[in-house]
C-alpha cells in the first residue's frame, strides 16, 4: 500500500504531549486496485507491482529507519548513563580561564591533572566536624592544611592509546608561581598556588559584596586557574582536563572501597599527638587497611627515609590498589556498582567543565587496564627559603623529560624547527622515497610519528614488554604488547602512512627483519612481531637538537633521574 503524499500534507494536532501526524489531502486508497496519481493513471507496473526503483526505495527507507532505532536507542542509553553517573558532579571552568596562556597541542593525546587539596573544609568553607578531623582524619583541626595541593599527578594518555604515564609532582618543588590571570607571583612551593591566589581573590570578592558559599567557590576557582596555570608552564605541556579532590573525597572514596591491600617495604610506625604525624601503624607486607588507615597511609611523611618523597610513592601505590581491587571486583563494567561509588563521592569532586567522563572512560581504556607507569619527576636538591625546606628543581630538565616522554617525536626539535617548511623538506629528503611518500613531518635523524604494537613470537619471556619500552624511549608512542605464534623470524607490519617508520624500527631490530605493508592496519599503526631471532631493542636513534639538525642520542627512559623507582599500576606495588 502506498500513501498518497502532497507537498505540505503533514501537521501536527494539538492536544496531546507529542501531537499527532495528520495526513491532509487525498485519503489512502482501498486494496484492491492501483494507486492513481493526480490527473491522471498510475504511472506504475499494469499488474499493480510497484516498479523496482519503488522497492529500493521503501527497501531505504527501512533500513534508514532501523538504524536511526538503533542510534536512537544507544544514544538514549548513552545519555541516562552519561547523566546517571555525573548528574551533581561540581563542575569548574577553570581550564577555559588559563587556555590563552597554554603551551601549543601537537597531537590527539590526553594530559590530566589529578589535584588532591588539604583542606578541611567543606565545597561552602564550612570547617569539616572537629571530631571527624581529629579522630578519623588524624589530620589535626580545621585550621590545619589551608588550601595547599598536596597531590599533583599529570596523566598522559597517547594519542593512540597504549601506555599511560603519570608523573608526580612533588609539593615542595620551588618554582615561578602564576596567578589565575598568567602574571608571576614571584617563588613558592608549588602546592602554594592554590591558597595564594584563593587569598587574593578572596580579599576582592569581599570587597564586591561576596560571602558564605558564594565567596568560597569563586576563590577556589581563582586558585585552581593558578594551579593550572603553575603546573601548565613548569611541565611545558597543556592540560586537558582536571579533577580535584579534598581529604574528605578521598575518605569517602576510601570508605566505598575499603578493605584495600597495601603493600609495604619496612614497618611503619608513625603516632599521630597534637595534629602531628600520620597515625600510620603498619607491618611489613601485605595490610589490609580501611578509610581511616587508608588517610594514614597515603599522608605519612615522617619515619620515612626519603620523607615527603616517599609519601608521594605511597600516593602512587595506593592509587593502583584501588584500582586493581576495583577492577577484579569488575566496577569498570558495571554501570550500576560505579553509580554508586560516584554518588559518594559527588560532594567531595570537582572536574572541569569541558570533561565528558563516559567518552573519557570509553577512549582510555589502558587506565582501567593497568597500563600505568608513575614516575615521581626528579629534585636536584634541597634548601631553605623564607624559613621553610623546600625542593631545588630544574625547569628546564623537567620540561626535557616532558618533550621526551610527553610530546609528540615531531615536537621534540622545537616549535620552530616543526614548523620550519624546510626543515619538514629536508625531513622528506634525508628519510627517502619512502617517507616523502608517507606524508612524514619528521626531522633528520627524528622519530617518524607512529604509534607501535609490538607481540612476541621469540618464545623469550617479556620481551615484547622490554621493546616496548625501548621504543619508548626512543620516541615512538607505543601501544599493545601480547603474544603471537611462535615464528622464526621478526617481521615489522605497518599500515598507510607508517611505512617511514616501519622501516626505522626494523633497522633497530637488526639484520634478518623484514618490513611488510598491511592494509589491515589502521594508518600511521606499526605491528612489530618478534621471531627467535631476534635481539633485544636498545640504545637509541639520534634525536634532533633545537637547531633541527641531530645531535648526541636519546636519553632512554631508564636513564632519566626520576625520584626513586617507578610505580607500575596493575597489582599491589610495594613501597617504603
Amino acid at each position: 500500500m502506498r500513501e498518497q503524499e502532497v507537498s505540505g500534507s503533514v501537521s501536527h494536532r494539538p492536544g496531546g504531549v507529542r501531537g499527532e501526524l495528520v495526513r491532509v489531502g487525498r485519503p489512502r486508497r482501498q486494496v484492491g486496485g492501483p494507486p492513481r496519481t493526480p490527473g491522471g493513471p498510475s504511472r506504475g507496473r499494469r499488474s499493480g507491482r510497484p516498479s523496482r526503483s519503488s522497492r529500493l526505495a521503501r527497501a531505504g527507507r527501512l533500513l534508514v529507519a532501523a538504524l536511526s532505532t538503533g542510534v536512537l536507542l544507544t544514544s538514549g542509553i548513552s545519555w541516562y548513563t552519561y547523566h546517571a553517573l555525573t548528574s551533581g558532579l561540581t563542575t569548574s571552568d577553570a581550564l577555559a580561564a588559563i587556555q590563552h596562556g597554554a603551551p601549543a597541542k601537537l597531537d590527539d593525546s590526553v594530559n590530566v591533572l589529578l589535584i588532591g587539596l588539604d583542606s578541611r573544609k567543606d565545597m561552602n568553607g564550612n570547617d569539616l566536624p572537629k571530631q571527624f578531623v581529629a579522630d578519623d582524619l588524624n589530620a589535626g583541626s580545621s585550621d590545619i592544611g589551608g588550601y595547599n595541593t598536596n597531590t599533583l599527578i599529570l596523566l598522559h594518555i597517547p594519542a593512540g592509546g597504549g601506555k599511560v604515564q603519570a608523573f608526580s609532582i612533588p609539593r615542595d618543588d620551588y618554582v615561578e608561581t602564576y596567578g589565575p590571570d598568567g602574571t608571576e607571583q614571584g617563588m613558592h612551593k608549588i602546592k602554594e598556588a592554590y591558597g595564594l591566589a584563593k587569598a587574593v581573590a578572596e580579599t576582592k570578592l569581599q570587597a564586591q559584596g561576596y560571602t558564605g558559599a558564594a565567596l568560597e567557590q569563586r576563590s577556589r576557582e581563582a586558585g585552581r586557574e593558578a594551579t593550572l596555570a603553575t603546573v601548565q608552564r613548569f611541565l611545558g605541556v597543556s592540560i586537558d582536563h582536571f579533577a580535584e579532590v579534598n581529604l574528605l573525597g578521598f575518605y569517602d572514596i576510601a570508605q566505598v572501597v575499603q578493605p584495600i591491600t597495601v603493600c609495604l617495604n619496612h614497618a611503619v610506625y608513625d603516632p599521630a599527638v597534637r595534629g602531628q604525624g600520620s597515625g600510620a601503624d603498619f607491618h611489613a607486607g601485605l595490610n589490609t587497611v580501611d578509610a581511616a588507615q587508608a588517610l594514614s597511609f597515603v599522608r605519612q611523611r615522617h619515619y620515612l627515609t626519603n620523607g615527603d618523597l616517599d609519601r608521594t610513592h605511597r600516593q602512587q601505590a595506593f592509587i593502583s590498589s584501588v584500582e586493581y581491587k576495583l577492577k577484579q571486583e569488575g566496577l569498570f563494567d558495571d554501570v550500576g556498582k560505579m553509580q554508586a561509588l560516584f554518588d559518594v563521592v559527588k560532594k567531595d569532586v570537582v572536574v572541569d567543565a569541558r570533561w565528558n567522563l563516559l567518552d573519557f572512560a570509553q577512549q582510555a581504556p589502558d587506565l582501567t587496564g593497568g597500563n600505568v607507569v608513575f614516575n615521581t619527576l626528579p629534585v636536584e636538591g634541597f634548601a631553605t627559603r623564607d624559613g621553610e625546606a623546600v625542593n631545588l628543581v630544574d625547569p628546564d630538565q623537567i620540561q626535557g623529560i616532558m618533550r621526551q616522554l610527553v610530546l609528540p617525536p615531531t615536537a621534540s626539535a622545537g616549535p620552530a624547527a616543526a614548523s620550519s617548511p624546510t626543515a619538514s623538506s629536508t625531513a622528506e629528503a634525508s628519510a627517502g622515497p619512502a617517507a616523502s611518500a608517507s606524508a612524514s613531518t619528521a626531522l633528520p635523524g627524528a622519530v617518524v610519528a607512529a604509534t607501535v604494537d609490538v607481540l612476541n613470537g621469540s618464545g623469550t619471556p617479556g620481551a615484547a614488554a622490554d621493546d616496548s619500552r625501548a621504543l619508548t624511549a626512543l620516541g615512538f608512542a607505543v601501544g599493545r604488547t601480547g603474544n603471537a605464534p611462535p615464528r622464526g623470524s621478526t617481521v615489522v607490519r605497518y599500515g598507510s602512512g607508517a611505512q617511514a617508520a616501519a622501516e626505522q624500527v626494523a633497522a633497530r631490530l637488526g639484520q634478518g627483519t623484514s618490513t611488510v605493508p598491511d592494509p589491515e592496519l589502521p594508518g600511521r599503526r606499526v605491528e612489530v612481531v618478534l621471531g627467535t631471532g631476534a635481539v633485544p631493542l636498545t640504545g637509541a636513534v639520534p634525536s634532533p637538537d633545537a637547531s633541527g639538525s641531530a645531535s648526541g642520542e636519546a636519553t632512554p627512559a631508564e636513564d632519566i633521574p626520576f625520584q626513586g623507582p617507578a610505580v607500575r599500576m596493575g597489582g599491589i606495588p610495594c613501597v617504603n
